[in-house]
């Protein structure tokens, strides 16, 4: 990314963090009605719950340890509190508006409404915090059956195990890795796709446990494949892409690999490679050249856009990952509008599109009106087999 990019990136983020901050320690510093000294208490404690997350990146970026995993869970919380709370603030102020417009509120009431603001808002936030933490760590089996009209030498059945947006680092560790690895083995896939974003940007949290030498490859007749997302080149792909390589797993970046029987796999580079990186990635039709479109075709891109050209060229089976369902309820129905599929399955002409949920999660180890998944495809192929028997 370059750097006024950046700076302008930033500068928004940054910007639309502080208001939000803001807004909810001015509706708790109103409602308290604290003495002076508690003011100064309380508005310490605010400050540094609301930077612990920036501040958790900072210094993740240049040592990391077990302090910066301890801020960014803090700072990960707080964030999936701020996203509830400003939404229940606001919805109380348009309560507050209407009850003073129609004369229900008096001016000798306010204080108990806004003290009843407070505690509603705080009580309602941290319950679905709470609920989302342990729905979160608790993930399941998205299984999908589809067919494709294609010949594949002496096989008529591929069972696919598919995992998008690990996100190891400081919140997804070893605990989690080793739950994921029992979960792939217990499915006895014949091939593995992960689709990016196996890593949680900074590298730095991962390098320190080690954390994919916890990740066991089960047995299969067709082996693992991996591609990248877009946090691979966040956190630098320099270190993050050789990183993975050298547990063993094969990153396809703008690469063709054909499996067993003729089916064959395309791994796209992501589409944020040139932003982060510098690097732009093949397009899709460049990619088709020496493709035979009479033999199944698979594509694995983390982000789900440009879905057109898909049908277009003729993929068959398109799987990607990298928009959580939006992760916290209600951000799936924003995700829904940006992605054209932003969770589930489509079927695009004779092309057929998965997005993931995702096994791990960015910001909050939070998720609501979404599931931590790793998808079981089964598919068919019914256009005949040679040698099958």
């Amino acid at each position: 990314m370059k750097n006024y990019q950046f700076i302008v990136f930033f500068s928004i983020v940054i910007t639309i963090y502080s208001l939000a901050n803001a807004y909810i320690f001015f509706k708790g510093y109103h409602a308290l009605q604290l003495q002076r000294e508690n003011k100064i208490l309380y508005t310490i404690i605010f400050i540094t719950l609301a930077v612990t997350f920036i501040a958790a990146k900072l210094l993740e970026s240049r040592h990391s340890s077990v302090f910066t995993d301890a801020l960014n869970i803090i700072g990960g919380f707080w964030m999936g509190f701020m996203l509830y709370a400003i939404m229940f603030f606001l919805l109380s102020d348009i309560i507050f508006i209407i009850l003073r417009l129609t004369g229900l509120l008096e001016r000798g009431n306010i204080p108990v409404f806004r003290r009843w603001s407070l505690l509603i808002t705080s009580g309602i936030s941290v319950l679905l915090i709470a609920g989302g933490f342990i729905n979160a760590m608790i993930p399941v089996v998205k299984e999908y059956n589809i067919t494709i009209n294609k010949r594949v030498d002496g096989i008529n059945k591929l069972r696919v195990v598919a995992v998008s947006d690990i996100h190891l680092g400081s919140i997804i560790r070893k605990r989690s890795i080793k739950k994921l690895s029992g979960m792939i083995e217990d499915m006895h896939p014949d091939v593995i796709f992960l689709l990016g974003d196996i890593v949680d940007g900074e590298i730095g949290p991962v390098l320190r446990g080690d954390l994919l030498k916890y990740f066991r490859e089960p047995k299969t007749t067709d082996g693992m494949y991996a591609i990248t997302g877009n946090h691979e080149f966040i956190g630098g792909a320099a270190k993050t892409i050789p990183y993975i390589e050298s547990k063993g797993i094969r990153v396809l970046k703008d690469e063709v690999v054909i499996l067993p029987g003729g089916i064959q796999v395309i791994g796209r580079l992501d589409r944020d490679s040139e932003r982060f990186y510098n690097k732009k990635r093949l397009p899709l039709e460049e990619l088709m050249k020496g493709i035979d479109h009479s033999r199944p075709i698979i594509l694995l891109d983390h982000q789900p856009f440009h879905l057109y050209e898909t049908e277009k060229n003729g993929i068959d089976l398109q799987l990607s990952g990298h928009t959580h369902n939006g992760q916290m309820w209600p951000l799936n129905y924003l995700t829904r509008k940006i992605y054209e599929l932003s969770y589930g399955y489509m079927k695009k002409g004779n092309s057929q599109i998965i997005v993931s949920s995702g096994f791990g999660l960015w910001g909050p180890r939070v998720r609501l009106g979404s599931h931590s998944e790793v998808l079981l495809i089964n598919i068919e192929f019914t256009g005949g087999s040679q040698g099958s028997e």
